[in-house]
Formats: C-alpha cells, sequence, structure tokens
C-alpha cells in the first residue's frame, strides 16, 4: 500500500538542503583559507635566493642537451701522446716548498687601492700565459683575456660599472646581501677601476666554433674558466702584484659590446692589478683554520 508523505516533511527538507549547501561552503572556504595561510608561512621561512646576474650562470648542461647529434662537428683526429717527464722532490723539500707557496698565498688580499704607477706588460703577458695553463673541459681552453690599459676605456667601463652597481646595491642584490657587506665598507664607488694601470677582464666562451663554422660545445666552462682565475690570482701575487677579485654584475653585455667580443663570450671576472696604493687598508679578516676546511677518510 502507497504511504502518503508526513503532513509538514517536505518544508523540512527545503530548510535542511540551503543550510547543509551553506555549511559545505563555509567548510570549503574555511579549508582554502587554511592551506593559504599555510603556504604564506611556508614562503615566509623560505629565504629569497639572491639574485644572481644571467651571466654568471652555468648553463654548460643545458647547451650540451639542446645540442643536435645532426650539428655536432665532425669529430677531430686523435692526439698524440707523448712521454710525461716529472721532476720528483724529496720529501723534505716538497715539504719545505708547499709551505713557502702557502706563505706567499696567505699573505694575498683583495685590495681595493691601487696606485697608477705602470706595471711591465712582459709581467701581464706571463701570468695571463700561467692562467691559461689551466684545465678544461675536453681541452677546448674557453676562456679570453681581455688586457685593457687604455685610460678612456678605463673610464667607460668605470662609468658603466658604477651605474649597474648603484642599481645593484639598492634594488637587485637584496638587504642581506648589502649587508653582509657593509663590513668590508665597499659600495658602487670603482676609483680602482682608473686608476689601476691594468684591468683584466676574463671572458668564459659559453661555446666555440668548428673549422666548418658550426658550434663547439666548450664542456663545463665555468669551472674550466674558474680554475684559470684562480691560477692567475697565484701568479700575480707570485709576481708581486694586488688585484681585486670583482663580478661586475649585469654588466656583461655592456661591457662585451664596449670591447668588441663576440656574443658567445661572457664576462665573468674583471680584475683591477697593479701596485698598492700609498695608503692602503685592508679588512682585518682571518681565515679559516684547516681542521675547518679540510676532511681527511
Amino acid at each position: 500500500m502507497k504511504r502518503e508523505p508526513l503532513q509538514g516533511q517536505a518544508p523540512t527538507m527545503s530548510f535542511l538542503t540551503p543550510v547543509l549547501v551553506a555549511v559545505v561552503c563555509i567548510l570549503i572556504v574555511w579549508i582554502y583559507k587554511s592551506a593559504d595561510r599555510r603556504l604564506q608561512r611556508k614562503k615566509e621561512r623560505t629565504p629569497t635566493p639572491p639574485w644572481v646576474d644571467e651571466d654568471l650562470k652555468d648553463t654548460t648542461d643545458h647547451q650540451q642537451a639542446e645540442e643536435d647529434a645532426d650539428e655536432w662537428p665532425e669529430v677531430e683526429e686523435s692526439v698524440e701522446l707523448i712521454p710525461y717527464y716529472h721532476t720528483r722532490y724529496p720529501e723534505e723539500e716538497m715539504a719545505t716548498r708547499s709551505r713557502e707557496f702557502y706563505e706567499l698565498l696567505r699573505q694575498r688580499r683583495s685590495v681595493r687601492s691601487i696606485s697608477e704607477e705602470q706595471v711591465p706588460m712582459e709581467v701581464i703577458e706571463n701570468v695571463i700565459k700561467a692562467a691559461g695553463t689551466a684545465p678544461s673541459g675536453a681541452h677546448t681552453e674557453p676562456w679570453t683575456f681581455v688586457v685593457v690599459k687604455d685610460p678612456v676605456v678605463k673610464h667607460k667601463i668605470r662609468e658603466i660599472i658604477e651605474e649597474e652597481e648603484e642599481i645593484n646595491y639598492m634594488k637587485r642584490m637584496g638587504r642581506r646581501w648589502v649587508t653582509d657587506l657593509k663590513k668590508l665598507r665597499t659600495n658602487w664607488i670603482k676609483e680602482y677601476l682608473d686608476t689601476a694601470p691594468v684591468l683584466i677582464l676574463i671572458f668564459k666562451q659559453v661555446h666555440g666554433f668548428a673549422e666548418n663554422g658550426r658550434k663547439k660545445v666548450h664542456y663545463y666552462n665555468e669551472i674550466s674558466v674558474s680554475i684559470a682565475c684562480g691560477i692567475l690570482l697565484s701568479a700575480l701575487q707570485n709576481a708581486g702584484l694586488v688585484t681585486v677579485t670583482t663580478t661586475p654584475l649585469n654588466c656583461g653585455p655592456r661591457l662585451r659590446v664596449l670591447l668588441d667580443r663576440p656574443t658567445n663570450e661572457k664576462l665573468l671576472v674583471l680584475l683591477p692589478v697593479g701596485y698598492p696604493g700609498k695608503e692602503a687598508l685592508v679588512p682585518n679578516l682571518s681565515r679559516k683554520a684547516l681542521d675547518q676546511i679540510m676532511v681527511t677518510v
């Protein structure tokens, strides 16, 4: 037998339905807001990575991935192998030589007050030749050392760098980065770019060119050129010259045009080179002890 609905049942159901919908909507909004608050707290806890100049990014892996196999240049002929002649020192002399070399490099400091006194060009050529002995991926030697002595060009370089560096300090670098630099008393004023008798700008060649004109991959160009820079710093110290390692952020493209360098070269490091100024001062800093930088397994 068919049962009739109870009187008043329909109105009750029609009342509960919108209430239930409202409750579900409130619950969804609450879940969404809770998730949004958690995401916001996570963002606040995660430090913003420092701004990095595009020229300083190592894109070797990306270049290799994009390299089409059909575009690879022809394989070069095998290199002849020759005997390696090595000078072996007695252990006592090895210890002496290594200690003396450490003592020499221990005196190296970043000097921002550089004299206008000229330095022998032969010395500059020798230290760059020393840098050119660095190992490189597949022996591609992906470096170009641009030596600037012309006062007019040096001043143009200074103008470009100071213009960009002021923006770096005020906007790009971030408050923490700028705060960490305060103890070193550095800013966007780079007087040494005018006074140093020589500027050495080190460019990394992100790729080369084969004899047929096609692009040639320069493996690990960033690491290779960085090693060359380390040898260059050691050679300058050995020759009795001073410098300060600078990375002119966001200046690479303009300096590349100024110096008429090809587009496959990107500026990595700039070194003002010379003798220290008479009133040169350096921060009283100490280096980490051996047990803080060396682990023996």
